[in-house]
């Protein structure tokens, strides 16, 4: 995840460069393409039109490009087929829900912006759910179901993880700025993700630090909605996902959710 987060800051930092270097002058009753910066970090390709003081006027464009925005970062919640209890048939994935947690950032999106308060955009990016074990166990690869083990060691860290990559469609809504150049926004929309794949991280004093790739029995097609509210670049977030988490029969009817703070949202 680490290398990741680095190429796209990098990617971001180049495009940003790139933007500031740019010193085309336009004339301001004819509609042109440029670079703006004005729907996330990186670069935006657009229309965009401007009056004779060089203000954005709200007409209807198009917006898109690389972007690193829409970081989310908070808790996931396993949901057993509608209660927070695991079910005897799960209860070996019972979790550390202080330590159960997501990330998730955007790097690319396209969108329609109709006018100063609405848009509506496609996007794409990367999400990690990180599952913390509470049970000395290690979740068996290549099984045509969620299979366990019990082992006879204790795991100072047992994470159990999926990666997926990432396509929200969002509806966006927000405020006239105020005074400050700041404003409220409300983002809703369905998602859809695609499984990269999973992964179990140990660390035991016996066994030292292991790591194990499969793709766990998670689901490789998943969709739900998000709803994000905030307040210029800040905000909360709430993911439910509609299907189940796993493509086994015995975990079927366990969905998992997660909610948090979103950074850069705009």
């Amino acid at each position: 995840m680490k290398p990741l987060i680095l190429i796209a800051l990098l990617v971001s930092g180049l495009t940003l460069a790139m933007v500031h270097t740019t010193s085309a002058q336009q004339d301001s009753t004819k509609k042109a393409k440029q670079f703006e910066v004005g729907e996330g970090i990186g670069i935006n390709i657009g229309k965009v039109y401007r009056d004779s003081t060089g203000k954005v006027i709200s007409k209807g464009r198009f917006v898109g490009g690389i972007t690193f925005t829409r970081m989310d970062l908070g808790f996931s919640r396993l949901v057993d087929n509608g209660s927070f209890t695991l079910s005897p048939e799960n209860e070996f994935l019972d979790y550390k829900g202080g330590k159960t947690s997501t990330f998730s950032f955007d790097i690319l999106q396209m969108g329609y912006r109709f006018n100063e308060h609405f848009k509506i955009y496609v996007a794409g990016g990367f999400d990690w759910t990180h599952i913390r074990l509470r049970k000395d166990i290690t979740i068996q690869r290549d099984q045509q179901q969620l299979t366990y083990v019990q082992d006879d060691i204790h795991y100072s860290k047992n994470r159990f993880s999926s990666s997926y990559v990432h396509i929200p469609l969002n509806f966006e809504l927000r405020t006239k700025e105020n005074d400050n150049g700041n404003r409220f926004y409300f983002v809703i929309g369905p998602e859809v993700g695609f499984l990269l794949n999973g992964k179990v991280k140990q660390v035991s004093e016996e066994k030292g630090k292991q790591k194990f790739k499969d793709d766990y029995r998670f689901q490789a097609f998943r969709y739900g909605g998000t709803v994000r509210f905030g307040y210029n670049g800040l905000g909360l977030f709430a993911k439910v996902y509609a299907n189940d988490m796993f493509a086994s029969a015995p975990q079927k009817g366990l969905t998992n959710m997660s909610f948090g703070v979103t950074f850069g949202l705009n």
